[in-house]
This record gives C-alpha cells, sequence and structure tokens, in this order.
C-alpha cells in the first residue's frame, strides 16, 4: 500500500510543485539510486489544472519518478494507496479553490471534488510557507479550516527562504508556527537560483551540477524527505 503525501496551501506560490517534484526524485533516488521511472517504487501526482509539475517532468530526459495530470479523475484519486508497485505518492494540489462563505470550505465544482478526493486518500499533508506575513492567513485558513477538521497529520516546513535577507523573516515565521502550536519541519528549505531555473533546463534537484551551492540545495530536500519518512513511522 502506498504512502500519500499532499502538498497543499491556500495560498498560491509557495512552492508546492517543486517540493513535489524535488521530493519525489530524492525519495526515488534513495530507494533505487536510479534514473528509470520503469523501476520506481515513487509516483508524483497533480491535481493542478495549470500542470506545472507535469510540465517540468516532461523536460527531463531521465524522470526517476512517474507523473501523472489526474485532476479529473476522481475515481483514481480515490485509489491512490493501491497503485500498483508504488510505495510512495507526492500529490501537487493548486491554489486555493474554497471561499470563506461556502458551505464546504474546499468549495464546489470538480478542482473541489478532486481535492476532496485526494484528502480522502492522504496520510499525511505538508503544508508549505513562505517566511513572509502575507502568507500566514491563508495558511492558517488551510490548517485550521481544511486539514484539523479532517483529522489529518500535517507538518508545516518553511520553504523558499533566502539566507541572504537575514534571520529576522525566518524567525517572525518560526515564531508564528509555534504560537499557533502547528507541528513545523526542523528542515528549512532555502532558495537557490538553481532552484528557479530547474524548470526550464528539464532537471530536478537529483541532477543539479556537483557543486557546493547545488549540494547544499539537494541536502534541503534529502533532509526534508528523511524527515517526512521518519515521522511516518
Amino acid at each position: 500500500m502506498a504512502y500519500v503525501e499532499v502538498l497543499l496551501n491556500q495560498k498560491g506560490g509557495v512552492g508546492k510543485s517543486t517540493l513535489t517534484v524535488n521530493l519525489a526524485a530524492t525519495t526515488a533516488d534513495a530507494l533505487t539510486g536510479s534514473g528509470a521511472s520503469e523501476s520506481s517504487p515513487v509516483a508524483a501526482v497533480s491535481i493542478d489544472p495549470q500542470g506545472s509539475a507535469v510540465w517540468w517532468a516532461d523536460r527531463v530526459d531521465a524522470l526517476p519518478f512517474y507523473i501523472v495530470q489526474a485532476h479529473d479523475e476522481i475515481d483514481n484519486l480515490r485509489k491512490l494507496r493501491d497503485l500498483n508497485g508504488i510505495d510512495h505518492v507526492y500529490v501537487d494540489t493548486p491554489g486555493w479553490i474554497g471561499q470563506d462563505d461556502d458551505t464546504s470550505p474546499l468549495g464546489s465544482g470538480p478542482a473541489a471534488d478532486a481535492l476532496r478526493a485526494v484528502l480522502e486518500s492522504a496520510d499525511h499533508v505538508l503544508v508549505p510557507i513562505e517566511p513572509e506575513p502575507l502568507g500566514f492567513d491563508p495558511t492558517a485558513r488551510t490548517i485550521e479550516k481544511v486539514i484539523k477538521p479532517l483529522g489529518l497529520d500535517y507538518l508545516v516546513v518553511i520553504n523558499n527562504w533566502d539566507p541572504r535577507d537575514g534571520t529576522a523573516d525566518l524567525d517572525q515565521t518560526r515564531d508564528y508556527i509555534r504560537a499557533n502550536n502547528w507541528p513545523l519541519a526542523n528542515t528549512v528549505v532555502r532558495h537557490y537560483k538553481v532552484h528557479t531555473r530547474a524548470a526550464a533546463d528539464g532537471l530536478v534537484v537529483t541532477e543539479y551540477p556537483r557543486n557546493r551551492v547545488s549540494m547544499e540545495a539537494r541536502a534541503d530536500f534529502s533532509k526534508l524527505a528523511l524527515e517526512l519518512k521518519m515521522g511516518a513511522r
């Protein structure tokens, strides 16, 4: 039975697609060390109609995991744990699709149905937040109105922190998360220019050039994947 990790936050642009693709790549590399998706026990699933993760993956020569666009395959999304030969599934989700005045916080329509089906299959939710106050309220709504009412286990990860900006925003974000008693990942995923270019260059993090900066960038995803694995035990 596959373990299903859903990347979710009401706020768009917090790096869900980047985290999905690179966590899948890092997990596949750790488990198989192979560049061939045909033998991979890892899959990425996108229910974001924009299909950013799939567009990126299509540009990679030797993708180390399976990937599928499935925002309109509701029945199959309810069976993610039963994918044949797959042990780990990472799901990329769109930005917020519900409205505050909706009866359901997920809203209605096909996109909401897809997200609802995915969350029914989820073992765990990873909530990325960038170190900036604009992301605080959307993250709170995601956790308090969607994740907690469904009784899902979750972890908040600070993503895209640029060390050149100093630690003030990072510390403020950590304080906000802790004040809300949300579980916080020890790993902080740092901002690197190599991440910005990766999709256009057709590279996943395990294929970055072997230099100091790229290895540091890769290390963040490796540590986060390990942290998620340890939490799943």
